[in-house]
């Protein structure tokens, strides 16, 4: 595994989702000062997502036919950028619009990256995918902190740090990622890398599709948890325990900082222990976790409950993706796609009927749901065959 450009492209991951990782945070803003309903503000969420669901998985599709490094620093500057420009908005719909465009840019950046992951982690595919995982839930960790701190101090037009942050990344991305490709040509040449592919092909690599269809539903299931979480923690700590727009903010970061950490341990243990164990004991820790969280209004034991709650979320996140790659040996790219794609996206296109669910029967009752929903992902865990060794 070579670490320097891992670390490389796990940085980028950072500024990639680190204006996608401060939206939730910046819902509270939005219902505060232009009087959006959980349903609406929920829609923002389904913004971010709906076009991104698709568009990755065809990203990585065209990752699998023809590599284009130049989609790394182009999806994290619009990303970034249309994250920024949000808050410079009041109408509705154009804050849609932007938040979409922001979803897009991420889809961009996530199949080209994670494709370039597995061919510089050698053997240890899980520790490498949990580094770059690693930066990715770091900027969903320090999102909610940027965007927080900048509209208490700026107003909503405090969101325009984002496409600051978004410029930088995609410029360094853009001189740096050509040299990554560059010395990974240096090390297996073209002609070698041809004939190790098409031995592979030959040698019983193939595409499982029953098992992959499995997984899908795994991350269908874990999305929708993983994207009401996000979408409503904030608003329970707001509307249910009392607190403050920054303690709910503080709530998003704290459990988006433990993911940087159980991400890395996951990672570890995957490869130590096998992913599947890692992902069957993830979400069967899961559910019984939600659902307290959903019967709980005191703030210290809600804040504990985001320990349990981040492992339960992150630790099988790379072990999901070298799953995805193991079942579509032939077509990694695509696997990516829609692995690294759906985690964080397909649950958001449900989240505006969650947040209906919220407006009619309150926030208790939608965490007590999303713990229902948490038990289909247990049990598609258990479905899950053993993969053959990832090449």
């Amino acid at each position: 595994m070579n670490r320097k450009y891992v670390y490389v492209l796990a940085l980028g991951h950072f500024f990639c989702d680190i204006g996608m990782g401060a939206l939730p945070a910046i819902l509270p803003f939005f219902i505060l000062q232009y009087g959006m309903d959980y349903q609406s503000a929920a829609g923002l969420m389904f913004a971010s997502c709906f076009l991104s669901s698709v568009v990755q998985p065809a990203f990585g599709y065209l990752a699998d036919r023809t590599s284009k490094i130049w989609f790394m620093p182009l999806g994290v500057f619009v990303s970034g950028a249309a994250m920024g420009l949000a808050g410079l908005f009041e109408n509705y719909w154009a804050i849609f619009a932007v938040v979409t465009l922001s979803g897009i840019g991420s889809a961009i950046f996530h199949p080209e990256a994670a494709r370039m992951i597995h061919k510089i982690s050698g053997t240890k595919k899980g520790t490498a995918l949990s580094i770059f995982s690693v930066g990715g839930n770091s900027g969903f960790a320090v999102g909610p902190m940027i965007a927080v701190a900048t509209i208490t101090a700026f107003g909503m037009k405090g969101t325009a740090i984002f496409c600051f942050l978004a410029l930088i990344m995609s410029f360094v991305l853009l001189m740096i990622v050509p040299k990554i490709k560059a010395a990974i040509v240096e090390k297996y040449s073209l002609s070698a890398a041809t004939n190790i592919e098409s031995k592979v092909k030959k040698v019983g690599a193939k595409n499982d599709w029953s098992s992959f269809s499995r997984l899908t539903m795994l991350i269908i299931f874990s999305s929708i948890v993983i994207c009401g979480l996000r979408s409503f923690i904030p608003l329970y700590w707001v509307q249910v325990m009392g607190l403050s727009t920054a303690a709910a903010g503080s709530a998003l970061t704290l459990l988006f900082t433990l993911g940087i950490v159980t991400t890395f341990i996951g990672g570890l243990l995957a490869d130590k222990l096998g992913y599947l164990k890692v992902v069957q004991f993830s979400y069967v820790l899961l559910v019984p976790m939600v659902a307290m969280l959903s019967q709980t209004t005191n703030p210290v034991m809600a804040y504990l409950l985001m320990i349990p709650i981040g492992f339960a979320m992150f630790a099988p996140f790379s072990s999901i993706v070298v799953l995805g790659q193991s079942y579509l040996a032939r077509s990694i790219g695509f696997a990516s796609g829609v692995t690294l794609g759906l985690s964080f996206s397909v649950g958001g296109v449900i989240v505006p009927f969650i947040g209906r669910f919220a407006d009619t029967y309150g926030l208790n009752a939608t965490m007590e749901l999303l713990a229902v929903v948490a038990i289909f992902a247990a049990i598609f865990a258990f479905f899950l065959p053993k993969p053959v060794k990832v090449v």
